[in-house]
């Protein structure tokens, strides 16, 4: 099988390094608009070969679009029409309501599979591939009753070669649950990075005083500006309400700590370790 692969970066990349390793791609063309990635992921094996995006998904039997969400929405209805009749395009995007809808009326629909494998890391760009990121995660498949059987299967055999977990779900009803799931997960980190650097004006005393907690809350601070960009233009209703919701409880804990009121900090607390159980039994269903 030809893939191409569209984006070069930490999915993309990752993705190239295991579907080569494991067999299920014979070539993989990769497609970026940056000449260093594409120079980098030859000189490594990452791709055997680099082209234009057109040429790129004309040889393709498999296209997958491994780019911010925006790129995804700007380049797929041109993918659609340069693909040959049977061959499939597949996206790794993080909201997918925008794409779905313009994708609605494409006379092509049918062979195009909406997907979002939930892997990644705080780093970008190809260097930052890593074999096996998609090991034991969740791979989302969206409308899949809108494209073709033999284009979902594809899709399927793709993910379960990378010993992904397949779930089925509504377009709309992913972007909602990645808004709480994902997406603000990583604003707080950003807010926290700004609150951190606007009060600590030595950056000696961050890194002497921070610890594994610290580390661990900020790590997703250091995730690409750009792809957060896209995400929260393309999923921003489900995020203000999110948003909201986490505002409520944060002036929560803000009020009772005025208020010198701590044991409702300490029920607050204790209502929140219920999620340890909910997180240990999700362990147990992938095990």
């Amino acid at each position: 099988m030809t893939i191409t692969i569209v984006g070069l970066g930490l999915i993309g990349g990752s993705l190239a390094l295991d579907l080569k390793r494991n067999g299920f791609a014979h070539h993989v063309i990769g497609v970026d608009e940056s000449a260093e990635h594409c120079t980098y992921a030859l000189r490594t094996g990452m791709v055997d070969d680099c082209a234009d995006l057109q040429v790129a998904c004309i040889q393709a039997d498999l296209v997958i679009l491994a780019v911010p969400v925006k790129a995804v929405v700007a380049i797929l209805p041109k993918v659609l029409n340069w693909i040959r009749e049977e061959a499939v395009v597949t996206d790794m995007g993080s909201t997918k309501g925008e794409i779905l809808s313009l994708m609605a009326n494409h006379p092509n629909r049918r062979r195009f599979v909406a997907a979002h494998p939930m892997a990644g890391t705080e780093h970008s760009g190809p260097a930052a591939a890593l074999n096996g990121l998609f090991h034991d995660k969740a791979a989302i498949i969206c409308d899949a009753e809108n494209s073709d059987e033999d284009a979902v299967r594809l899709a399927e055999r793709l993910f379960r070669s990378l010993f992904m977990r397949i779930i089925y779900m509504d377009g709309t009803d992913h972007d909602m649950h990645a808004a709480y799931v994902s997406h603000v997960s990583h604003i707080s980190s950003f807010v926290l990075a700004l609150t951190v650097l606007e009060k600590e004006k030595s950056e000696a005393n961050i890194f002497n005083l921070a610890s594994g907690g610290f580390a661990s809350t900020v790590r997703l601070a250091k995730s690409s500006p750009r792809m957060w960009r896209d995400v929260y233009e393309q999923n921003q209703e489900n995020i203000l309400d999110v948003l909201d919701s986490y505002l409520g409880k944060m002036q929560q804990f803000r009020d009772h700590i005025a208020s010198g009121e701590f044991e409702q900090t300490y029920q607050l607390m204790e209502t929140a370790n219920a999620i340890g159980p909910i997180l240990e039994q999700q362990e147990k269903v992938k095990n």
